[in-house]
């Protein structure tokens, strides 16, 4: 024989140093395995504010959920949000786009169906996060609410969503599910339904329904809760929404807030333990933000501003990444972050490609959190009909319309977000140059967006 047997020593001496060299070389990252395509869930909160979560600082109540998601992943202090109000923001993570390069995405935001009908929505032709994923072999499947256009002409389901269970509109009350104007707005996939039940409860059930059944490829839902969106009503508060006239005005507390939003925080708890009773949750990218930020209950501290306006309060937002193994456990980053990066990232993790005829405004983030790449400066656009503003690196340009009873007068800022997050220190006619910079790039960025009708 030209080689001779080993003998039952040799053997397992041979065995034992080819596991010890493959040790070796694995802290060498030579031969590391790259992981295999994650499943995906993203979730949106709608109108949750900055601080509005035990982990970022609120005091009167604690969301340890959403605290476990932050302990065991990275958590954001400089997240931002499209645009300070829902339609836009929805529409730039769906697209990876700023919202201004797409129709529905001017909405500030989307008005209800019995005004609009499906006149204004998302093109069904746009590619989409949704679309990119399910033709790369991802099951795709969206919860909760959509708010970028009607039926017949609108849906998730003609926008690259599988499945789609929740509503069409802004906000619907949390036990009838009626829109503000008192139409029905439920659906299973494209048919109205009629469902008993609160429903942040009924998203909660629909997404452990879902991740309970069987999985022959992975999957990305996109799970959008209407808490704790107008009108405020807490799980017990079903009384209370009969006497509801108008969903601004009427009814609300900070009480039924917090009932809302531990409301949302219980039911992303009993989420991840779905993933973990199917043995799910280790291979899981989770992402968790909001669309703008809080509203009347809210508690907006640090910042001034809230919904509506492009002040911080109204963009910077909680953000958390969980990936166990891959995201960092109990890591704190400073670094700036928008709503299309978490598009980019995904797709990125996804190991899939955007559409090359609508390049992304997001940037994958991973190599941020991961620590293969450092913390590093942005410039973010923003703009409303009334306002505009830019942030790049510490500094941001903030210029807002006064509409008078004869003119309307314009007021532009200059703050300095390294220790003036509340923007009530003026820098303008101390920094001309950088006022000047940044109006300039301003400029720039808007004249490549879509007009306002």
């Amino acid at each position: 024989m030209p080689y001779p047997l080993l003998n039952r020593r040799s053997f397992f001496n041979y065995i034992g140093s080819l596991f010890v060299t493959k040790y070796l070389f694995s802290k060498l990252n030579i031969f590391k395995e790259k992981p295999s395509r994650p499943n995906v869930i993203f979730i949106l909160a709608d109108d949750l504010g900055w601080a509005d979560l035990s982990c970022y600082g609120r005091m009167d109540y604690e969301t340890p959920n959403l605290d476990w998601l932050a302990k065991h992943g990275t958590r954001f202090t400089n997240a931002y949000a499209a645009s300070c109000v829902c339609t836009p923001t929805r529409c730039a993570f769906i697209t990876g786009r700023y919202p201004s390069r797409t129709p529905v995405g001017l909405e500030e935001p989307l008005n209800w169906h019995k005004n609009i009908g499906d006149a204004v929505g998302l093109d069904p032709a746009m590619p989409t996060i949704a679309s990119l994923l399910k033709e790369n072999n991802y099951y795709t499947i969206l919860i909760g609410k959509w708010h970028l256009g009607y039926l017949p002409k609108h849906s998730p389901i003609k926008s690259g969503y599988e499945d789609f269970f929740g509503i069409m509109s802004g906000g619907v009350d949390y036990f009838t599910h009626k829109d503000a104007l008192g139409e029905p707005d439920l659906f299973e996939d494209e048919v109205p339904v009629e469902k008993n039940g609160y429903i942040t409860d009924l998203i909660t059930n629909r997404a452990i329904e879902f991740i309970n059944g069987n999985h022959d490829k992975p999957f990305f839902m996109n799970l959008n809760y209407t808490a704790p969106h107008w009108p405020w009503e807490g799980p017990n508060d079903v009384e209370k929404s009969k006497q509801i006239k108008n969903f601004l005005t009427d009814g609300g507390s900070a009480q039924a807030y917090s009932e809302m939003v531990r409301s949302m925080d219980a039911g992303i708890g009993k989420v991840i333990q779905a993933l973990k009773n199917n043995k799910l949750l280790n291979n899981t990218l989770i992402i968790f933000t909001s669309d703008n930020g809080g509203e009347r209950f809210s508690h907006n501290w640090p910042f001034s501003g809230q919904k509506w306006d492009l002040l911080e309060g109204g963009l910077r937002v909680p953000a958390i990444v969980y990936w166990k193994g891959i995201v960092p456990e109990g890591k704190i980053t400073d670094q700036a972050a928008i709503t299309m990066d978490w598009t980019a990232t995904i797709l990125a993790a996804a190991q899939t490609q955007a559409d090359s005829r609508y390049p992304l405004d997001g940037e994958n983030l991973m190599p941020v959190i991961t620590g293969e790449r450092n913390i590093y400066d942005r410039s973010f656009f923003w703009r409303m009909r009334d306002q505009e503003a830019v942030r790049f690196g510490k500094w941001k340009y903030y210029k807002k319309q006064e509409k008078l009873k004869d003119c309307t007068q314009e007021h532009e800022h200059l703050f300095d977000l390294s220790f003036d997050e509340r923007e009530q220190s003026d820098f303008k006619d101390e920094q001309p140059n950088t006022l000047h910079q940044l109006k300039e790039a301003y400029h720039k960025w808007n004249a490549g967006m879509l007009p306002y009708d």
